[in-house]
Formats: C-alpha cells, sequence, structure tokens
C-alpha cells in the first residue's frame, strides 16, 4: 500500500463538474489531486471517434450546453466557442411540420397555423415561454450563490402566475389549459422528460424540476453547441486546472473513502491511499455511499436510449417546403405530440418497449462542422444524435442486449414514420461496411460512467432553493460528513452540463478555509 500523502482537495470523479472544482480550488492556491476511473478526462462530456474509418468526433454521451453559467467561462479563462442555434425545433405532422425560427416571427406563426390552423396557440406559446423567460431573469444567477430560501426564490421572481406554472402545479394543467393542439402541447413537454421517467401530471413534479432546468440557462434558456464538441470543454477545463497546479490522474479507480478524508484507489494494479482536507464527490450519491461503506437510498432510474449516428447526407422530409437543413438545425422532434408521449409513459410503466417511441434528435456538425475530418466535410457528411424518451432502466434489465436491439428497432422505425425515405438509406458505412450508428441503454451508461441505472442527473433533479429552511445559505453540496461534499449532478442545483456544483462545493471549501466574505 503506498500512501501518496495529504492534499487540500481530493476529488473523486474527473468529469467536468470535478475539473471546475478543481480549477477553482487551484487557482486559490490549494494542493487539488483528481482521480479519474477511465483512461481519459472527461466523464460524459467527451469525443469520440466512434467508428473505425470515419474521421468524425461525436459527443458520446452528452451533446449541447445551455447551464454552464458566463461567471464560470469567465472565471476561468475557458478559451470555449459556443454557438447558438437560430432553429429551435421542427416538429414533423403528417406532410407538414411546426418549425420554430427564432430569427423570424412570420415564419414560425406561419408554421403554427399550418400545423394547428391558426395563430391562436402561437399567441400562447409566446405568453408561456414569457413567463418562463421571468423566472430564467431571477433564478439562474441564483445557482452559483448559496442557496435561497423556498420564499426567497419566489420574492426574487415576483412573478405568482409564472411560480405557479413551474414550481406549483403539475405541468399538464398548464399545457391542457394554455394550448389546443397536440403537437405544440407536445414540444413543450419533452422538455419536462429529459432523462426524467415521468407523466406530465405526477403529484411529485419531477417533470415541472426537469422542465424548469431546460428552461432557464443563463437566463435564456437557449441550447449552444459547443465548438469541436464536447471533448473542447472538458479539455479547456483540464489545461486551467494543471495550468494552475491540479494533478489529474486517470485510470484511478477510487476503492473507498472515509468520512476523515481518507481515499483508497488503485492504480496500474497498485493500491494507494491518500487524505484530502476536503473530499469531493463528483459521483452520484448512490455511489458515494457505497464508497462511505454506507447503505445506499433506494436506486434512481434513468430512461432514455441514446443513438449516434454517422450520414452521409441528411434524410428527405415529408414537408416539402423545410429544408432539411433548417429542419434538423435546431431540435427534431420525432413522435412528440402530448397523448403520444404519455401513451409512450404508460406502456414503459407497465414493462414494454413503447411501440411507438418518442424521440428527438440533434445534428451537431450543421452548426459546427469542426467535428468532421476534411474529407468528410467534403463529402457532406452529418451527424446526428438521437436521444429517445421514456426508455427506463427496467426494460433492459432482463436482457441489456436483447432489449437494445429492439429498442433500436422500434425508435428506428419511428423515425422512419416521420421521413420521406428510411434513415437506414442515408447512413455512412464504416471501414468494415457496417452503418455507422450506435445505441447506448441506460444499463450501457452505467457499466460506462457509472450512472446509476443510467441516470443522466444521478438522481432525479432538486429545486433550485433549500427545501428544508436549515439549508438556506448552504451551497447544496453538504453531505452528512463535514469534509466530505458532492460536487457532481445529484447536488442541489446540478444535472447537465453546467460546472455549477463543482463551482459551489469549491466555494464551500473555500468558505471554510478563507470565511464566507472572501469564498466568492
Amino acid at each position: 500500500m503506498d500512501s501518496g500523502g495529504k492534499y487540500d482537495a481530493v476529488i473523486v470523479g474527473g468529469g467536468h463538474n470535478g475539473l471546475v472544482a478543481a480549477a477553482y480550488l487551484a487557482r486559490a492556491g490549494c494542493s487539488v489531486l483528481v482521480l479519474e476511473r477511465r483512461g481519459e478526462i472527461g466523464g460524459a462530456a467527451v469525443s469520440f471517434r466512434a467508428f473505425d474509418g470515419v474521421d468524425v468526433r461525436l459527443s458520446r454521451y452528452s451533446y449541447l450546453v445551455s447551464l454552464l453559467p458566463r461567471k464560470i467561462a469567465a472565471d476561468l479563462g475557458l478559451g470555449v466557442e459556443l454557438r447558438r442555434r437560430r432553429m429551435s425545433s421542427y416538429t414533423p405532422s403528417g406532410d407538414t411540420g411546426l418549425l420554430v425560427d427564432t430569427g423570424d416571427d412570420a415564419r414560425t406563426a406561419a408554421a403554427f397555423r399550418a400545423v394547428t390552423g391558426s395563430t391562436k396557440d402561437f399567441d400562447a406559446w409566446r405568453e408561456f415561454y414569457a413567463r418562463a423567460g421571468r423566472v430564467a431573469a431571477a433564478t439562474f444567477d441564483t445557482l452559483t450563490e448559496p442557496l435561497p430560501s423556498r420564499e426567497g426564490l419566489k420574492a426574487r421572481i415576483g412573478d405568482a402566475e409564472a411560480w405557479a406554472t413551474l414550481f406549483e402545479r403539475p405541468i399538464a394543467e398548464t399545457l391542457t389549459g394554455l394550448f389546443s393542439d397536440d403537437t405544440v402541447r407536445g414540444v413543450v413537454l419533452t422538455d419536462a422528460l429529459i432523462g426524467t421517467f415521468a407523466g406530465a401530471g405526477d403529484g411529485d413534479l419531477r417533470q415541472n424540476r426537469c422542465l424548469l432546468y431546460h428552461l432557464i440557462g443563463n437566463g435564456t434558456g437557449d441550447w449552444d453547441v459547443p465548438v469541436g464538441g464536447m471533448g473542447a470543454v472538458t479539455g479547456a477545463l483540464a489545461d486551467v486546472a494543471r495550468g494552475a497546479g491540479a494533478t489529474l490522474v486517470t485510470g484511478a479507480e477510487v476503492r473507498s473513502v472515509s468520512p476523515d478524508g481518507e481515499v483508497r484507489y488503485t492504480l496500474d494494479g497498485a493500491e494507494h491511499v491518500v487524505a484530502g482536507g476536503h473530499v469531493l464527490a463528483n459521483v452520484a450519491p448512490d455511489t458515494l455511499a457505497r464508497l462511505l461503506g454506507e447503505e445506499p437510498g433506494p436506486r434512481p432510474e434513468g430512461a432514455q436510449l441514446k443513438v449516434n449516428m454517422v450520414l452521409s447526407r441528411l434524410p428527405r422530409l415529408r414537408d416539402a417546403a423545410v429544408d432539411p437543413r433548417d429542419a434538423f438545425g435546431g431540435t427534431f422532434h420525432v413522435n412528440e405530440t402530448y397523448s403520444q408521449l404519455e401513451t409512450a409513459y404508460a406502456e414503459a410503466a407497465a414493462g414494454e418497449i413503447p411501440t411507438l417511441p418518442p424521440c428527438e434528435i440533434y445534428c451537431h456538425s450543421l452548426t459546427d462542422p469542426s467535428i468532421l475530418g476534411p474529407a468528410e466535410r467534403a463529402a457532406g457528411v452529418q451527424t446526428l444524435t438521437l436521444f429517445g424518451l421514456h426508455m427506463p432502466a427496467r426494460l433492459f434489465e432482463a436482457d441489456n442486449e436483447r432489449a437494445r436491439a429492439e429498442a433500436l428497432r422500434a425508435t428506428i422505425a419511428s423515425l422512419d414514420s416521420v421521413l420521406a425515405e428510411p434513415i437506414e438509406s442515408c447512413l455512412l458505412r464504416d471501414a468494415a461496411g457496417d452503418p455507422c450508428v450506435e445505441a447506448k441503454t441506460p444499463l450501457d451508461l452505467e457499466a460506462e460512467l457509472g450512472l446509476p441505472r443510467g441516470h443522466i442527473f444521478h438522481r432525479d433533479l432538486s429545486w433550485p432553493y433549500a427545501e428544508d429552511p436549515d439549508d438556506a445559505g448552504k451551497w447544496g453540496v453538504e453531505t452528512a460528513h463535514e469534509r466530505v461534499l458532492l460536487c457532481g449532478a445529484g447536488a442541489v442545483r446540478g444535472g447537465g452540463v453546467s460546472g455549477i456544483p463543482g463551482h459551489n462545493a469549491a466555494m464551500a471549501v473555500l468558505a471554510r478555509r478563507r470565511g464566507p466574505e472572501q469564498a466568492g
């Protein structure tokens, strides 16, 4: 057993949140050790050449950025370019479709008229997102401050109806009361279901919490494309952390953490032990409990099928009036009407793969062709990332291989049902002649990334305030052990590629070292 010395902070997990924490702490003069299980830094925010002989760097697990505060990017001097997508979304509907063009209200209004028969729902749409915008503008900056109380955040928002819409009433009530069209209702509802297995009317409001986080990023809710892929984000964070003096170690499997800061890990077959003034856990709370030798609580459950594709060209649409580059330039919704989403949820809750799986698609390469090699770019190659909703881990636990194949078949058939041609006819072939498509189930994400049952947020998202009044003024990263803090997605105000839990854990450490007035 090798004793590796003592650090001010030992960070378990080298994903983006761990790197944010490492960068802040090292820049403040702390000695920092980051231990990453995988062979590379970055966690879920990495880029891969997933297909042999194809020079395309896919953001394999996570793919868009909304919640990363400009404050963190500015504080750390991150040289990462985020590009705004003009097209918000396109939703096929028969032989037409609902195109939301953020640069052309008249065009968007015409699309609403074509799909719904009037612009009534477009007016309601603008009302809803204006309301959400007021919440976003008042809430986002609080995510990198000590936790407000519930009443404090409500007063800061200062809009009783907006508060009730997002924080108190199941989103089903708002959607069915505000919009008349099933397609329009579904477009809004999808943001409440990313990584969250819930019905629109569930009383615990998990769906509302998920929707809230999808609407508030940087006060606008815009989802941006990182130039160079997700690996560019974590690569820049790693550079800042190393440059400030943090030590980053890959291939280090942490075996245990003690409440007094002792961390045991294996590296290259040898066992090591280090001591930390603080241990920051960039792992799921479920995983941290096991490392502490404690009994984990009820295991969370992820609920998505992740599919990566490389295409020789974009597919043709049934809607000849819309350019596929516009349709795929934002979020492309597939069979995600309100009723289709509710049907799929009911089927999955009953233990069945949905008959018509709802999913949505992003084309990174339209906004950022830098992820394509020169030959691929010249040939017009494009990438598609598909996120399938209502695919909970329970559907895959009996036989992951069989269920993955079945879920992929059903999802491809769902996609084909809204296109003018099968997507298979557009798939690029790899060096072996196989189509460039791969699927990841919740169990695959657990095996590859340590996400408990594939839960992309580590556990259900929290409200962005102190649910226990005694926690107001804390950072939302504290555990039962003074020296052990959460710094991953399972912290309060965690989830998504945000860096917020990493920032907040670092601020909690610095507050203890220097005094609260010097930690921000």
